[in-house]
Order: C-alpha cells, then sequence, then structure tokens
C-alpha cells in the first residue's frame, strides 16, 4: 500500500493508494474478487463478499452489500428509520449499475418500502426504465412482491420532533417567507435574496451523509456498482440527491472499473463524480488520481462542500479521496486481505486565505 501527500496551494490532499499496478495475470490473482464500500461498513462488505465468492455475480454482491445495510440501518443514514423529511417521513433512494450492458435500474424517494437497493434492482431486471420514483415506485416494488411498510422508528420520530420543537432548525430553505432561519414553514417563495450555504454547512457533517457506495468486481472481472441512502436530515420532501443517478452515486464499466460517491449529493451530482473517476481511469489514470481530480473539479466551484470518492480499476486496484471530513473510511475485502478492512483516508482541507 502506498501513500502520497500532495500540495496545491491551500488545499493539502493526503490520499491513499491499495497495491502497485501490474497488469500481469499473477499480480490480479489475489486482488479480485473486490468487494468495497464508502463508510465502516464491515458486516455489508462481508455479506457482499459472501454472495461474490458463492458464485454469485458482481451485480448479486452489490444488492447483498446494500441490502444488509439497509437492514440493519447503517449508521441511520441507510434503510428505513432515518433521515426524517420536514414531514417527519424517511424515504429512500438506491441504484445498481450492471457494467457489462451500462444498463442501470434506481430509484429516488421510495416511500414504505424497506429494500430499495433490491426494488433497483428490479428496475433494472424487469423494465426496461433507469430510474422510478416517489409512490409510483412503491406500487412497482409492491407488483413486484415487496411489502409496504412504515419507515418511521421511535429515533427518527424522536429526531423530527426534536427538530420541530427548535423551530425547524436547520432546514434547506432559501429564499422565503417566515424566515427559515428562524421559523417553521408552510413557506411561500419571496423575491429578496438571503445568505445561502452557511446554513447547509451547519447540516452537512459526516453523519448526514453515509451514503453505502458500492464497488463490486468478480473474480472474471465483470464490474458493477450501487449506492443507498436516507437522503438528508430534514430534506425538502420530494427531494432526491446525487445517490440514485448513474454518474453521480455510482459508474461502472467492466471495460475500466466503478467509482461510487457520498457527500452533499446535491453539489456533487452537478458534476457526476463517479462517471468522471471512471472515465480519467479509461485514460490510465490510477483509481486514487482519478478520485482526486474527481474531488477537485467540485471544491474549484464549492471549496466548503464535503464529500468522497472511491474507486477501483477492473485489474482490482483500488483508492479513495475526499473533502474536509475529518473520520472518512472506506471497507474493503479482496483475497490479498484475510478480514473485511477499514481503512481511514485523510482528507483534502481547505484554508479561506
Amino acid at each position: 500500500m502506498l501513500g502520497r501527500t500532495i500540495v496545491s496551494g491551500t488545499f493539502i490532499f493526503c490520499v491513499i493508494e491499495c497495491f502497485v499496478f501490474d497488469a500481469s495475470p499473477s499480480s490480479t490473482s489475489n486482488k479480485l474478487p473486490l468487494v468495497l464500500t464508502t463508510w465502516p461498513y464491515q458486516d455489508a462488505v462481508t455479506a457482499g463478499w459472501m454472495s461474490i465468492t458463492s458464485g454469485n455475480t458482481a451485480i448479486d454482491a452489490v444488492e447483498a452489500t446494500g441490502h444488509s445495510c439497509e437492514m440493519s440501518a447503517c449508521r441511520h443514514t441507510v434503510g428505513f428509520g432515518g433521515s426524517p423529511d420536514e414531514n417527519g417521513e424517511t424515504t429512500l433512494d438506491a441504484m445498481i449499475m450492471d457494467g457489462v450492458t451500462h444498463n442501470v435500474g434506481a430509484v429516488g424517494g421510495l416511500r414504505r418500502i424497506k429494500q430499495a437497493i433490491s426494488v433497483a434492482r428490479k428496475v433494472l431486471d424487469n423494465t426496461d426504465h433507469t430510474l422510478l420514483v416517489g409512490d409510483a415506485a412503491t406500487k412497482f416494488a409492491v407488483d413486484m412482491g415487496f411489502t409496504e411498510e412504515n419507515l418511521t422508528t421511535s429515533y427518527s420520530e424522536q429526531l423530527w420532533e426534536l427538530w420541530r420543537n427548535a423551530s425547524c432548525q436547520p432546514n434547506f430553505r432559501e429564499n422565503v417567507s417566515p424566515d427559515p432561519r428562524k421559523l417553521c414553514g408552510p413557506y411561500h417563495p419571496i423575491k429578496s435574496s438571503v445568505a445561502s450555504g452557511d446554513e447547509f454547512r451547519v447540516i452537512a457533517n459526516e453523519n448526514n451523509h453515509d451514503t453505502i457506495g458500492i464497488i463490486a468486481i468478480d473474480a472474471q472481472g465483470t464490474v458493477a456498482s450501487g449506492a443507498s441512502t436516507n437522503g438528508l436530515t430534514y430534506k425538502v420532501p420530494g427531494r432526491v440527491g446525487d445517490t440514485p443517478i448513474a454518474g453521480a452515486g455510482s459508474y461502472a464499466d467492466t471495460d475500466i472499473g466503478a467509482a461510487a460517491c457520498t457527500g452533499n449529493g446535491d453539489i456533487m451530482m452537478r458534476f457526476l463524480p463517479s462517471y468522471q473517476a471512471v472515465t480519467l481511469m479509461g485514460t490510465g489514470m490510477s483509481p486514487t488520481d482519478a478520485a482526486t481530480a474527481a474531488i477537485n473539479a467540485i471544491r474549484r466551484k464549492y471549496p466548503t462542500f464535503k464529500g468522497a470518492v472511491v474507486a477501483a480499476n477492473k485489474n482490482g486496484e483500488y483508492g479513495a479521496a475526499c473533502h474536509l471530513w475529518t473520520n472518512f473510511a472506506i471497507t474493503v475485502r479482496t483475497p490479498a486481505l484475510h478480514n473485511t478492512t477499514v481503512l481511514h483516508i485523510t482528507c483534502s482541507q481547505y484554508t479561506i486565505m
């Protein structure tokens, strides 16, 4: 494992690059299969590893990884019972991408169904569509055999009640009346502009962006990717972030590799960082350098955003880059690692001059 420090102006990048590149068959034998995720989700990666080493496909492993996290409500930011919106409801976003065909199945704002990534798999396998949203996605899930359930838990209900009792602070509203920095809605648009961005930075911490981004590569080099989240806490109802968007939440190409993201989805989806990272790996760039370049493209326009990109090429080399977080980690399993392993990443820092 190699560690490198890259200095660029006031931005200091300390990033990881796992394994030295060597395209010979002997060098890849201990790198594949691979299961990789954002954040320290050991149980989820282990579930994906068990799937892929049992002869299942990379797509199966992505689904198994995401499903494990959804059912255990990872850090209350994936799956049911976390991140209530302004109405107190938990809704889910998820996707799966097939790196061979570039087919994608995704759901956004899914209501009352726990298994979001499995519903995304049904969109992948049983429709010609890419993305289904809201109540219509719920109806599709029920038609596919899923059961409607209340996604609220005592934890999410308490979180929402505390927020309401604190005059709905913080929130994501701008240019509305009453003043969203002081009062709850209902809100109505106003012409005068209020300051934007500062309120978001209060919300945009590590515990409000723990999307699980997933990469799986089987022993034959077939690549798949995916992601799952319950989105931003106190989001405006109907909000869908980067997670179910191909090229944003994740992207896979069996000829190159895959990437996945986590962070401020409303900003990150504007740059398609997963697609960018995969494209850059296709030019010969290492996974770490590709992830770093994708992060750099965002921070040039939004220097205070918080987020991360993980990437792996088809040979099983992997890396990650992140910005501003203090506790970012990735979780990985390969034949060279006898156990599911968490690697902590030092993120780039921003200094206001």
